[in-house]
């Protein structure tokens, strides 16, 4: 069935509208955490998690940031759906996309535990769905990012969204290494890990956003 102009300018719309909200949440996010540093300056970008300013006062400016995270990562994912030829890896890629969002938005309602105190049930909550939405976007965005490097609609990105990934992943496996260690910089690979992934979100979002449309979901 053939589909008209108007439905196709539609799409065009409302996938555009869903990148760049993609992109403008990656940026308000990391400018609030900006701002979460220089309203908690007590806390060490080193040892101390990103969710460590959960707890105390603030705390509310925190819980809204996961909240963001969860819908511009969904926003990326829905982009993204529409946009890229579609096989086994995009899917079970955009799958790991979706599950980060919801475990990112989760963590708003399970503070987790301050650095160096016992952990309690909402902080063993906290961790396990932090565990969840680390490991899925590490790896979705990896099996995404080296399909999209065989798609020649992303020929001039794909390449560096595998490279970022991968970066990302190595980020990831550094914190966990470091969690094993009392005072290991768990916080400052952390920070690393979520640049990286925010950078891919980014990065995929510009493009989608300033480009034409890209190719449609094969059935």
């Amino acid at each position: 069935m053939a589909v008209s102009g108007a439905e196709q300018r539609n799409d065009r719309l409302h996938v555009n509208s869903l990148a760049w909200f993609a992109l403008g949440g990656v940026i308000v996010y990391v400018g609030i955490d900006v701002l979460l540093r220089f309203l908690r300056p007590q806390y060490s970008l080193i040892y101390n998690a990103e969710s460590d300013y959960g707890r105390g006062s603030w705390y509310w400016v925190m819980d809204l940031n996961f909240l963001l995270r969860c819908a511009f990562s969904l926003a990326i994912a829905g982009a993204l759906s529409q946009t890229v030829r579609s096989n086994p890896r995009v899917r079970s890629g955009l799958v790991l996309l979706v599950v980060w969002a919801v475990c990112s938005g989760l963590l708003a309602f399970f503070a987790d535990d301050l650095e160096g105190q016992p952990v309690h049930g909402s902080g063993h909550i906290h961790i396990a769905f932090a565990f969840v939405a680390f490991t899925s976007v590490a790896v979705g965005t990896v099996l995404i990012s080296s399909s999209l490097m065989s798609d020649p609609a992303w020929h001039a990105v794909g390449a560096v969204l595998f490279v970022v990934s991968l970066l990302g992943a190595a980020a990831f496996l550094l914190m966990g290494a470091a969690l094993r260690h009392k005072h290991g910089p768990d916080g400052l690979y952390e920070r690393i890990f979520l640049g990286l992934e925010l950078s891919w979100i980014a990065l995929a979002a510009g493009f989608i956003a300033i480009r034409r449309p890209l190719t449609k979901l094969a059935s």
